[in-house]
């Protein structure tokens, strides 16, 4: 049995990220000892590595959840695991290209810049007016990412 911070050492995820897992679900309560300390075992260790490398490949916690509850029933055929993969690949690669015309507008920018003052400064003058982009890069949701 793992305490909680040996869980987390092992899994490569802080404390109150684990806590917050439990919370939500992801991870089942855990035992507790005597002292009322969290105990953890094998099979929690193999969920939180699951969910970090889930979360590190760019999962929301719905389609981890999702993920989790096929994983929990073996028997069943993948479809619905790789449709939940097949769409987070689309959302990868709309960022990828998202990426990419920011890139381009960036280095636009940074070469256009004379290097000389601030108030002659082409990055602050296109991040001031966002007509002058040469691309469109507007962020998905709208504004600000929030």
């Amino acid at each position: 049995m793992l305490t909680i911070g040996k869980l987390g050492r092992a899994a490569g995820v802080k404390i109150p990220t684990i806590r917050y897992y439990e919370q939500i679900g992801l991870l089942p309560e855990a035992e507790r000892s005597t002292g009322n300390q969290r105990l953890y075992g094998r099979k929690a260790l193999d969920r939180l590595t699951f969910i970090r490398h889930a979360r590190e490949l760019g999962f929301t916690l719905e389609a981890i959840r999702d993920l989790l509850s096929l994983s929990d029933t073996p028997d069943q055929p993948c479809a619905a695991a790789d449709a939940i993969a097949k769409a987070q690949l689309a959302e990868i690669e709309k960022r990828l290209t998202r990426l990419a015309s920011l890139k381009v507008e960036l280095k636009r920018m940074v070469a256009q810049c004379a290097g000389g003052r601030i108030a002659d400064c082409r990055v602050i003058e296109v991040l001031g007016d966002h007509s002058l982009c040469a691309t469109d890069h507007d962020h998905p949701q709208g504004g600000d990412g929030q």
